[in-house]
């Protein structure tokens, strides 16, 4: 099949794609009669969906009359909760052309204040990516100065890659047994921008793609941005249920599927390599392109690292597979490198799809990634060590302060996907920053709203003293109680 993409239809006349439906809103409201006063209740939901990313900015919200109709509520109550959204900065009034959405002056969306972090002394459990010791570092600068010297004569410009960097990329793959050239590499600003770009080019909005359900959150707000349709196919404690997959893929032919098979983010699993060869064979069938996400595939820390998914295709058969990597999780975030492996012909579509918006990667950032992993016999070693203490301390303190807690322990990745027993998670993380710790209900890993809210993702990328003290002050936020009242402050969505 040709993997170049599909003619898009013509623009539609009109502002069709910027307007929310009120049933598709409906869908991600609760209902208005679970609490009192609704107006508010309804109002906290929507500012959270903006803060979340799941309802995008700049669209026009439904009509009052049509949201009421759609929540079996009385137009009164919806015109409290547009009020009221208003009021705190959601939303705004053009006249003549109803109300759309805003962000409040002073608030971040929710992805963008995960990632610049704390600016207290709170512990920052929701971010799942482990520091670069500052000692290698500095030696690796040391060494690749004099190259960058030599590239100063040089534009810098290399949209595919600094060619040495593809060149090791494609050789570690083939070391793993997927036999590759530097053809079908393309080195990008970490995996995020890789899935981007891949949206960008084999999707247009409306297309359906499979995910995992719960996934990466970064993924799938790239995936709602894209407005592609999402097929969901759960991921259990045990793992996935191939039979799913195959008719997920079967009945919806999904333009695409995104999928994390080697210590899934964010419950840790791992695909077994039966269920790998039948999905592929089931994508193959119904035309699927397959991305897979290696971000997290070196940090095996009870089992050997699994060979790259494409191994387990029938010869011939992995022309449709797209692999994801990145040094995010077994390095250091802020080097910015990740980069994919395609088939070559797309690769050259994808770097062009990829200088519309970035020219290409630092040079710098690029040699410091390739002195890196040229030293992987000697740096992932330490960094699995560590990981597998950060766990063990951390499981410990668990089972010591919060005993009424469950989780499978993973056999890699970064993280603990617990269940708490019961659907306390977002009040749980809005209160534990009283305490001074900052965590992600299971919700924010859900492809819709209102599930997981039994579960938390505890990483373990912070060393064993400071987990145990996250843990002691979860458990002392538990046992204070979680009313919002006894916070004596307003709801954060209203600030």
């Amino acid at each position: 099949m040709a993997h170049t993409k599909r003619t898009r239809p013509a623009h539609r006349a009109g502002r069709t794609d910027r307007t929310l439906g009120s049933r598709q809103l409906a869908a991600l409201l609760p209902d208005p009669a679970e609490a009192r006063p609704a107006y508010r209740h309804l109002a906290q939901a929507i500012s959270a969906l903006i803060l979340d990313g799941r309802i995008a900015l700049h669209v026009r919200l439904p009509a009052e009359r049509e949201l009421a109709t759609a929540l079996n509520t009385s137009r009164a109550t919806v015109t409290a909760v547009y009020d009221l959204l208003r009021e705190s900065g959601y939303a705004h009034s053009r006249q003549g052309s109803g109300t759309w959405t805003a962000l409040p002056e002073g608030r971040a969306p929710r992805g963008v204040a995960r990632l610049l972090g704390p600016h207290d002394t709170a512990i920052d459990l929701a971010r799942a990516a482990p520091n670069l010791s500052r000692q290698t570092l500095t030696d690796a600068l040391a060494r690749v100065s004099p190259q960058l010297a030599e590239h100063v004569d040089t534009p810098g410009y290399h949209p595919y890659g600094l060619p040495e960097l593809r060149a090791a990329i494609a050789e570690r793959f083939t070391r793993r047994g997927l036999a590759t050239v530097p053809e079908q590499i393309l080195v990008t600003s970490g995996a995020q921008h890789a899935l981007t770009l891949v949206l960008g080019l084999l999707a247009r909005p409306g297309d359906r793609i499979m995910v995992e359900n719960p996934s990466y959150p970064n993924a799938l707000e790239a995936i709602r941005r894209a407005r592609l349709r999402t097929v969901p196919v759960p991921v259990t404690d045990t793992g996935w249920d191939t039979g799913t997959i195959e008719a997920a893929l079967r009945h919806a032919a999904p333009r695409l599927a995104y999928l994390i098979p080697d210590f899934h983010n964010p419950t840790g699993c791992l695909m077994p390599e039966s269920q790998r060869a039948r999905t592929l064979r089931a994508a193959q069938r119904s035309g699927t392109w397959l991305v897979i996400d290696e971000t997290l595939t070196e940090l095996a820390l009870d089992v050997p690292a699994p060979p790259p998914f494409a191994c387990h295709a029938a010869p011939g058969g992995t022309g449709q597979v797209i692999v994801t990597g990145s040094m995010s999780k077994t390095h250091w975030a802020g080097l910015r490198i990740g980069w994919l492996r395609a088939p070559a012909r797309l690769v050259t579509e994808l770097a062009g799809q990829r200088v519309a918006t970035d020219m290409g990667g630092s040079v710098l950032d690029q040699l410091l990634a390739l002195d890196l992993l040229d030293r992987s016999e000697e740096l992932l070693p330490q960094r699995l060590e560590q990981s597998r203490r950060q766990r063990a301390a951390l499981t410990s303190a668990l089972a010591e302060h919060l005993p009424q807690w469950t989780w499978h322990l993973p056999p890699g990745g970064l993280s603990l996907w617990v269940d708490l027993g019961e659907p306390v998670a977002a009040a749980l993380a809005e209160r534990a920053l009283d305490y001074g710790v900052r965590i992600e209900g299971g919700a924010y890993f859900a492809t819709d709203p209102g599930i997981f809210e039994q579960r938390l993702r505890i990483p373990y990328t912070t060393p064993p003293e400071t987990l145990r003290e996250a843990v002691h002050r979860m458990a002392a936020t538990l046992a204070d109680g979680l009313t919002s009242s006894s916070t004596g402050r307003r709801p954060h969505w209203i600030a």
